[in-house]
């Protein structure tokens, strides 16, 4: 019967569902509505849920398919906190389920890609051609990206508004083989994410962030991809002091270029850094 406990689920599948989804305990209990004692029962094996607590559970909190429940042990899946270094440890663990879940639809979407290809169909690559060390000076750098992708002063120079700019852009990064998704965040401070792969990278934007802000992010991330590493990044640049000293200078050197590409005539590279820049169309 339906309100019979469901045989043959895992506690421990249960456990790593909810935790990947960066929900607690307590927040499960208040969605459906249970008390919290029997959540934790379920994830210490002493009790199961119901057929309709088991389905609510996989559709509507953790976003997973049924079958994954009767699994004998936890997928193999990378977590945020071992897959970003660009954000400290404590934003990393911040990360609402939405913003998680979005990471998972990227990671799904460079899986059919590749089903899709099996290779990049772009005849050119950028982050194969155009690697970056984190050594060169940042005009120089800019001036490579800026003649590999085709984007020429005059041409920037004749954007009108910034969603041309931000059409652009995306379809100079797009012809040179990187996949280049958007869609709303229900987590605001998060700007956006990139996912290296040696042939399908993936940038993934803020679609309610305003367009000027998902150029900047779509440049940001790029340079990321440039780097060979994934990136995560927020609005609000304080978090950077509270990284690594190395990836503070990855994260300095990101947005240093991406106010080389947005305006070249420049602002100091402190203004950019310290969040009061606002880039230009040219």
């Amino acid at each position: 019967m339906k309100t019979n406990p469901v045989e043959g689920i895992q506690p421990s599948v249960i456990r790593w569902a909810r935790e990947s989804i960066g929900l607690s305990v307590d927040d499960v209990a208040l969605r459906l509505k249970r008390k919290v004692e029997e959540v934790e029962a379920w994830e210490a094996g002493e009790q199961a849920p119901t057929y309709p607590q088991l389905e609510k559970l996989a559709y509507e909190i953790y976003k997973r398919p049924l079958a994954v429940f009767f699994l004998p042990e936890p997928p193999q899946e990378v977590q945020p906190k071992t897959e970003f270094r660009t954000l400290p440890e404590a934003d990393l663990n911040q990360l609402s389920p939405d913003t998680r879940l979005h990471i998972r639809k990227a990671h799904a979407y460079q899986l059919a890609l590749a089903e899709i290809f099996r290779e990049n169909p772009a005849t050119q690559k950028i982050w194969q051609d155009l690697p970056v060390t984190g050594k060169e000076e940042i005009s120089n750098l800019a001036s490579r990206v800026r003649g590999y992708l085709g984007m020429t002063l005059e041409t920037q120079s004749g954007w009108k508004q910034t969603d041309i700019a931000l059409k652009a852009w995306r379809k100079a990064i797009e012809d040179k083989g990187v996949f280049v998704f958007k869609a709303p965040f229900k987590q605001k401070d998060i700007s956006g994410f990139c996912l290296t792969n040696s042939q399908f990278p993936v940038i993934y934007l803020n679609n309610s962030t305003t367009k000027t802000r998902q150029v900047f992010s779509l440049l940001h991330e790029l340079c990321h991809l440039l780097l060979n590493q994934n990136g995560i990044s927020k609005f609000d640049p304080d978090y950077i002091s509270h990284l690594p000293k190395g990836i503070q200078h990855t994260e300095r050197l990101c947005r240093s270029l991406v106010a080389k590409l947005m305006n070249p005539s420049e602002k100091s590279n402190d203004e950019i850094v310290l969040g009061r820049w606002q880039p230009a169309l040219a």
